[in-house]
């Protein structure tokens, strides 16, 4: 581990809020670096916003290993979490401790991030964290299974549903889990399993009292240009500026105006000569 890189209780102990950002390849990891972010996320949200598939669900281990090796190039000194996508921790601790492992071979990656408070995946955080790999959480709304939830929607609005976010969140943290994400819950709710856990959460759409906070980087950026979420904020536009710069280059192009003379190479009068 790099002397820069924060550790486990490094992050756990830390008393500023903690700053959590997706990236999916190696520019993107070089910037969140560069920006000094607390912990890099290779989300199997790539599925959404850089594979164009419609939910996380076909995201597979191998996309996963592909991508989070190319953060990892370009972010060595950040702790980097990388998903364990939907399907390779639901059928069994054996199987769930062998692509944990390969992911964390093949990756360099710090720690892994789960969805769920189930009996099983508990089970498998349990496992994990007791062989050394250490475990993120994930409660609330739950991506990976949001079609079992009603779809793509805040959680923990009536009294069940706040009940099993909460004890999902305390049980996570009982099984090892060093952190959990709360995703799309509301903030009243997001701040009492705030004030009952030990371990730090991470809210996205869960408002400003959990203990640091993620966001999609495509999100952020403006790069994913989809519906507009109410979890993010965009604090740049930079699909409008790449399509700008898009249309410049194909507008010169056809212009004959690029390349340009200083874009060009030249060679000796008496060489092209020879050629005739």
């Amino acid at each position: 581990m790099s002397p820069s890189k924060r550790s486990v209780p490094e992050l756990m102990a830390s008393a500023d809020p903690l700053v959590m950002v997706t990236a999916y390849d190696y520019p993107g990891g070089r910037h969140a670096e560069a920006a000094g972010v607390d912990l890099i996320l290779v989300g199997d949200s790539l599925g959404n916003v850089v594979l164009g598939y419609d939910s996380t669900a076909p995201v597979t281990l191998a996309d996963m290993i592909h991508h989070g090796r190319a953060v990892r190039r370009g972010a060595p000194n950040t702790f980097l979490v990388v998903d364990l996508p939907f399907g390779t921790y639901h059928t069994g601790v054996h199987d769930a401790m062998r692509h944990a492992v390969r992911v964390i071979q093949e990756t360099g990656a710090d720690a892994l991030k789960l969805e769920g408070s189930t009996p099983e995946v508990l089970d498998v955080v349990g496992t994990l964290t007791r062989n050394g790999i250490p475990v993120m959480g994930h409660v609330g709304l739950m991506p990976q299974t949001a079609t079992a939830q009603g779809g793509l929607t805040v959680q923990g609005k009536d009294d069940a549903s706040a009940r099993r976010t909460l004890d999902g969140a305390l049980a996570l943290q009982d099984a090892g889990a060093f952190s959990a994400v709360l995703e799309a819950i509301p903030a009243r709710l997001a701040r009492l399993i705030t004030e009952r856990l030990t371990i730090p959460t991470i809210g996205i759409g869960a408002g400003v009292h959990c203990r640091g906070q993620v966001l999609v980087t495509h999100d952020l950026l403006g790069v994913y240009e989809g519906e507009h979420k109410k979890i993010a904020k965009r604090y740049a536009e930079v699909g409008q500026v790449s399509r700008e710069a898009i249309a410049a280059y194909a507008a010169e192009v056809r212009g004959r105006t690029f390349p340009a003379k200083e874009n060009s190479f030249v060679m000796k009068d008496d060489v092209l000569d020879k050629l005739y």
